[in-house]
């Protein structure tokens, strides 16, 4: 979302990420963000509450508008129901969650990606 929201402000298109992970939002640099501390994915807010969802909506548009600049990330004030429990279920590595960690290994989706890949970096060498 960084990235097209990037390209598109370079071409006068104003934008605004809503984003629930702040490392993930600071590293992608966009130029305009709201950071919520909710679950990932749920930045719209919980599902089948329209009012919390209106809410969040109207914050993200009031913040959007009050930022000039680009590079701004505006924390939004908005508690996810039950509390921070779903904080310790997202860190428990022996939860149901079977992600891979981070890591900066690239991945590729075929080899000749990779093959592009490292043509195009040993030529920027």
């Amino acid at each position: 979302m960084c990235l097209i929201a990037r390209y598109l402000e370079q071409r006068g298109i104003p934008t605004l990420v809503v984003g629930t992970a702040l490392d993930i939002v600071k590293f992608g640099w966009p130029p305009r963000a709201v950071f919520m501390d909710v679950p990932l994915g749920h930045g719209g807010g919980p599902a089948f509450e329209p009012e919390g969802q209106l809410a969040i909506a109207r914050d993200a548009l009031t913040a959007f508008a009050g930022m000039q600049e680009p590079g701004g990330i505006v924390h939004l004030d908005h508690a996810w129901p039950g509390g921070d429990g779903w904080k310790d279920a997202a860190s428990d590595d022996g939860a149901d969650d079977a992600r891979q960690p981070r890591d900066l290994t690239p991945r590729y989706q075929l080899a000749a990606d990779r093959q592009l890949a490292e043509a195009a970096s040993a030529a920027g060498d």
